[in-house]
């Protein structure tokens, strides 16, 4: 996985950049103020940095980064999970207007800043210039040899979660005894009224429409009495009586006018429905009496059913549901009431805790040797020999979120001195020959794809310089990795040069990127060698430490990569 292509536009003083990337070592180089830095900075713009107008370019809308990476199948996997389209191509896009907002994609899709930045973190490794003053900060170191020893530290900042709010919960039912019992005193006569009362679901709507109905009985008989005399009455009377003879009427006179058969069929179904109706109305009045007695009842149960849900504010169809919630909450109280429960739980946490974190802890033991070699060799490596580099673990009086200990780095300079924490070494140079130590030997156990180094070489020189550039090709061999340089010795060990230059056009200074090789990649080195005066010495020194054949060039995009030379 590796960084293919990234587009500028409008970006602080870029106005249009595509470049085109490939894996192995690069290195960015250019004159102070040229703008090495812009690249890096727009990738973390891209992976979800936060987003500022002054990244806009003057006399522009907005600035727009697009950053083009090959994705993997774990990166594929994240963006499935995470809802977004997976192709053969991984393109991120964000822009920033000159309020400050900003929009992101991944492949297309609307995103996050935060999405990005989880995205980011399998992506790239970025070491910054200043990378030593982490290794001052607690939470860094730690986080260094946990990375190095493979460790998931999640599990323990969820059994350390678990613990403070088991003790959290003890804490609370202990002090709000009092309060607790008041509590439940008062549930619990609610809910006693309400189960007196026993209120079902939906029983309300019914019992609404059976006390309309017994309070308008008379009402309901006397007209189903008059619609049964309507239908069937006396002998003359009846419409029942009338439909028959009319069917007759028309039935003699079929065979004279078809037309008359249609209109008797209609008439038949009338009178098939007017008998149902006749029908019905008479098993209603068999089964339908005056009951005075059961009008009480159901004034009574209604009546206190009315009173119950006046006294607590509810509509009565909301006492079923306010009697679930008040047995829920009584529940909940009795439990937070059992003392002996919630210490049972509060130990068991506890004890959960303790085990995460020391098997976190003996994760840490059996790395931190191994590290502390690992960074030592660097050391002898970058001009520090004798150096001794080592990772102390002291136990805390108590456990944290973080573990049972905590985690510090200590460096001696050189053979004989004592180790001394990182932040107490008093050379420049040394802090950065150590950041740059620890960021090799970290950076080869990573998984992320691409590795970017933006002047961490500050404070070396000389043969400690070319070592770094070594370092730096070795670790391209596995990784793709884009280093910002001041160091001719770095810059000719890359298999591609970058050079970032800065020209005014149009009254605006404006900063572009170009691959350089061959004498052009000679001239930058030599400048890089003696300054903008090249001389004959210089440019044969600059052709000496180059040596080896002309390095693969980076040129801007053209839709496609930069071919071997």
């Amino acid at each position: 996985m590796a960084l293919t292509h990234i587009t500028l536009r409008d970006f602080v003083i870029v106005h249009e950049l595509a470049l085109d990337l490939s894996s192995g070592f690069s290195v960015l180089t250019g004159e102070t103020g040229a703008g090495k830095s812009i690249l890096i900075d727009a990738l973390q713009l891209a992976l979800g940095a936060r987003a500022e107008s002054g990244v806009v370019r003057e006399g522009a809308s907005r600035c727009e980064v697009c950053a083009d990476f090959e994705p993997t199948p774990a990166i594929a996997a994240w963006l499935e999970q995470a809802g977004f389209e997976a192709s053969a191509d991984l393109l991120l896009r964000r822009t920033v207007d000159t309020t400050g907002k900003s929009r992101a994609w991944i492949n297309g899709s609307p995103a996050t800043a935060t999405q990005l930045r989880e995205l980011g973190e399998q992506l790239l490794d970025i070491h910054g210039q200043h990378a030593w003053q982490s290794l001052t900060r607690p939470d860094a170191v730690r986080g260094l040899l946990d990375a190095y020893a493979g460790i998931d530290t999640r599990p323990l900042k969820a059994a350390w979660q678990a613990w403070r709010q088991a003790q959290q919960s003890l804490a609370d039912a202990q002090q709000a005894q009092s309060t607790l019992a008041n509590e439940r005193e008062r549930l619990a006569w609610q809910i006693g009224e309400l189960e007196r009362l026993n209120p079902q679901e939906d029983e309300w709507q019914e019992l609404s429409i059976q006390h309309s109905r017994l309070a308008n009985a008379q009402a309901l008989i006397d007209g189903a009495n008059q619609g049964t005399l309507l239908l069937e009455g006396d002998e003359d009377g009846g419409a029942l009586r009338q439909l028959s003879r009319a069917i007759q009427t028309l039935q003699s006179l079929g065979r004279y006018e078809p037309e008359f058969n249609a209109l008797v069929e209609v008439l038949t179904s009338a009178q098939a429905q007017a008998e149902d109706v006749a029908h019905s109305l008479h098993a209603y009045l068999r089964k339908t009496d005056l009951d005075p007695a059961q009008l009480a009842q159901l004034d009574e149960r209604m009546g206190l059913w009315l009173s119950l849900a006046r006294r607590y504010k509810k509509t009565p169809d909301e006492l079923p549901l306010a009697l679930l919630a008040w047995r829920q909450e009584l529940a909940l109280l009795d439990a937070a009431a059992d003392l002996d429960a919630l210490q049972k739980a509060a130990n068991a946490a506890q004890t959960a805790c303790t085990q995460a974190a020391k098997a976190v802890s003996r994760q840490r033991q059996q790395a931190a040797k191994p590290l502390a070699q690992a960074v030592s060799s660097a050391m002898q490596q970058l001009g520090m020999q004798g150096g001794r580099f080592e990772v102390q673990l002291q136990t805390l009086d108590a456990p944290a979120q973080h573990g049972l200990e905590e985690v510090s780095f200590l460096v001696a300079g050189h053979e004989g001195s004592t180790p001394r924490p990182v932040g107490k070494v008093a050379s420049g140079g040394e802090l950065s020959r150590i950041a740059l130590a620890i960021a090799v030997t970290t950076s080869e156990l990573g998984e992320a794809g691409t590795l970017i180094f933006d002047e961490v070489d500050s404070g070396v020189g000389g043969a400690v310089a070319e070592t770094v550039g070594r370092l730096m090709k070795q670790l391209g061999q596995h990784r793709q990795v884009l280093a910002v340089t001041h160091l001719p010795q770095v810059a000719a060990c890359a298999d591609h040069h970058l050079l970032v230059s800065k020209a005014a056009a149009q009254g605006q200074v404006s900063s572009q990127v170009r691959g350089v090789s061959g004498e052009e990649r000679v001239g930058e080195i030599a400048r890089m060698l003696g300054g903008e005066k090249l001389s004959a010495t210089t440019l044969a020194h600059a052709r000496e430490m180059l040596g080896s054949p002309t390095p693969q060039p980076l040129t801007q995009a053209t839709g496609r990569k930069a071919t071997q030379s």
